[in-house]
């Protein structure tokens, strides 16, 4: 789905060019509110490196979007949770791989723990398509 994306001049530019400021959702579009999905395997495990754990969460989000009938270019917003700032540059990397050049509005945040102790990322995604 094609949205707006807004960075006025007059504000900084999003930091490395990986987000924007806002996004404006066309009328008649359909919302999808992930809930945060968290790096566990549909056999109940979670992997123990935070990079596998990255890509685990993007397949069960990428999942979610399939089911909805949606795409990567519908996701809208998105929040990552991420235990320990060490682990942002490999969050980025698996973040990239999965959404290319995509640019919804986005925000990251540094956590000291999720729900369980060996959780290293949580990621919620927002997606609009057209009816």
């Amino acid at each position: 789905m094609t949205f707006r994306q807004i960075n006025p001049e007059d504000v900084a530019e999003p930091m490395g060019k990986i987000y924007s400021h806002g996004v404006i959702v066309p009328p008649g579009a359909e919302l999808l509110f992930t809930a945060g999905q968290v790096a566990v395997r549909k056999d109940g495990t979670i992997p123990a490196d935070f990079t596998d754990q990255a890509k685990q969460v993007w397949d069960n989000l990428f999942a979610i979007l399939r089911d909805a009938n949606m795409a990567v270019t519908d996701i809208v917003r998105m929040n990552a949770f991420v235990v320990g700032k060490e682990n942002f540059p490999k969050y980025a990397e698996v973040r990239k791989s999965y959404i290319g050049t995509h640019r919804p509005a986005s925000t990251a945040y540094f956590v000291p723990a999720l729900v369980r102790p060996e959780m290293l990322i949580e990621v919620e995604i927002i997606a609009a398509k057209k009816r």
